[in-house]
């Protein structure tokens, strides 16, 4: 499921219910959910969604790799990265 798709399936859920929301809402509303989560990570804060998971970012520190192509070592700078630990709500739910 993409983007699109998820948007989508907000607007056909409110639209089963009867409330009056156009398809245009529905992927701001989308998209305004994701941007938020964005801003809090460039920021180095935690976004926590209960029974679904958290968002987080981690420290990956410098190391040398190896291009499979050329065979010759390279230095990777160190970075931060986004990690999503699948809370228990989750994890039950695929099972």
């Amino acid at each position: 499921m993409n983007k699109a798709e998820l948007a989508q399936k907000l607007w056909d859920l409110h639209s089963k219910k009867g409330v009056e929301v156009s398809k245009k809402h529905a992927e701001e509303v989308v998209d305004f959910v994701f941007d938020s989560i964005a801003d809090c990570l460039k920021k180095g804060d935690e976004v926590s969604i209960a029974g679904f998971g958290s968002f987080v970012v981690k420290n990956r520190k410098a190391r040398t790799a190896r291009n499979p192509k050329t065979g010759a070592t390279v230095n990777v700078p160190a970075m931060k990265v986004p990690k999503f630990k699948a809370g228990k709500g989750l994890k039950d739910a695929v099972k």
